[in-house]
């Protein structure tokens, strides 16, 4: 009976799926895509922001026009990659180049990340694809401007 009953258990547990543990290397790796996509920004290096982008992409605001009317506009991997072709954020002053990276929440293939910049501050999901964690979509806002 004892026998049974663990031939039971392991047969139970063996088609369950189990949740994948977080391990030191996925935040790690979800931190150096955050780095690669805002120090890749600062020093106009298409390539960092490239690497940690999905080709899919979409970075957005919420913008509120003079008459109270709120917009999305949008930005795609290519734009931003492109933008940072042209020099991004490289006349940001080194002293200004906020790069705060905070990993909110990471599940399975699936994470959070704030990244504090010097004018804004980015909300990333990000996914592991195909093996490595990339940034797939990005809600930002700009910091009040100092008076």
């Amino acid at each position: 009976m004892r026998k049974i009953y663990l031939m039971a258990v392991i047969a139970l547990l063996s088609i369950v799926p189990s949740a994948r543990a977080q391990t030191p290397t996925d935040a790690e790796a979800i931190k150096q895509a955050a780095l690669d996509y805002i120090e890749g920004w600062y020093e106009g290096n298409p390539e960092r922001m490239e690497r940690a982008l999905h080709p899919e992409l979409a970075k957005r605001i919420v913008r509120t026009n003079k008459e109270g009317m709120s917009q999305i506009n949008q930005m795609s991997a290519m734009s931003l990659v492109q933008g940072t072709r042209r020099g991004g954020g490289k006349n940001t002053p080194k002293e200004k180049q906020q790069k705060d990276v905070t990993i909110l929440d990471i599940f399975e293939n699936a994470a959070s990340v704030k990244v504090v910049a010097s004018d804004w501050i980015d909300y990333l999901h990000m996914a592991k694809w195909n093996g490595r964690w990339v940034i797939v979509n990005v809600l930002w806002e700009l910091k009040p401007m100092a008076k």
